[in-house]
């Protein structure tokens, strides 16, 4: 027996303490079933200069599914909207 399916991607949120639409982005993946990993911006200036060199934006949340850039939060559910999110997260249309 061999499992075909694809492992699911990762997904990196890049966030600060004080962001309501972070919370709105977690919450919504959360209540996709997903996990990610959180890199705080406010916390290490360093990570900020990354996420800013990575996508050309200073806001947050910003949001990758693997390698793919979705962008912020008001992104995400557009995406999720168009039909776009689900097959990014692996989980099928």
């Amino acid at each position: 027996m061999s499992d075909t399916a694809s492992p699911t991607p990762a997904i990196v949120i890049y966030t600060t303490a004080i962001c309501p639409y972070c919370v709105a982005a977690k919450n919504f993946l959360k209540s996709k079933g997903q996990s990610w990993s959180e890199v705080r911006i406010d916390l290490d200036p360093a990570e900020r200069e990354k996420m800013v060199a990575r996508t050309k934006r200073t806001s947050v949340p910003q949001i990758f599914i693997g390698d793919t850039h979705v962008g912020g939060y008001d992104d995400m559910m557009a995406l999720h909207r168009a039909g776009g999110l689900e097959p990014l997260l692996g989980g099928g249309a």
